[in-house]
């Protein structure tokens, strides 16, 4: 069977983003570190998820691996081409793998995470040679609004220590 090319539609980005940016905000509710991620193929969302490593005791539980599961759930296959991953921040050297392996086509950023990002700020993991699938990356799209929503969930937990 050929691959489709992937048709790249910037209209809706910011629209998913949105909804990527409101998950990150429930997960902020329940006391997680916001950050939102929605996965989408040909305009339908087909995964959700917001940080959850406290509240489900597993640290693998970040957003971008919830919103891919539950894709991979409800297309019942473990890869997922032709999707985009829209996260509110940058991923992690976990979830830069997945994206990879679940083959991902397209990754959609907010804000970079300077400490522990691994697809710009920490090494450009998606960019290795030896990679057997690729993945178009975008970054800073609705990145302020993505890093206040952080800044102010970690100024609230700093103001509540004190």
């Amino acid at each position: 069977m050929a691959r489709q090319p992937l048709i790249i539609d910037r209209s809706c980005d910011e629209a998913f983003m949105r909804l990527a940016m409101a998950q990150a905000e429930q997960g902020a509710a329940l006391g997680e570190v916001p950050v939102g991620a929605v996965l989408v193929r040909d305009g339908e969302v087909l995964g959700a998820g917001f940080n959850q490593p406290i509240s489900l005791h597993d640290p693998s539980a970040h957003a971008e691996m919830l919103a891919i599961r539950q894709a991979a759930q409800s297309q019942g296959n473990y890869r997922l081409p032709g999707s985009t991953l829209y996260v509110t921040l940058e991923p992690c050297p976990m979830c830069a793998g997945l994206l990879v392996h679940a083959r991902i086509a397209r990754l959609v950023y907010a804000a970079t995470e300077p400490k522990a990002g691994a697809v710009i700020s920490r090494g450009e993991f998606l960019r290795q040679d030896h990679l057997n699938h690729k993945v178009l990356v975008e970054g800073g799209l609705l990145a302020e609004e993505c890093s206040a929503l952080l800044s102010r969930f970690f100024a609230e937990r700093r103001k509540a220590k004190s």
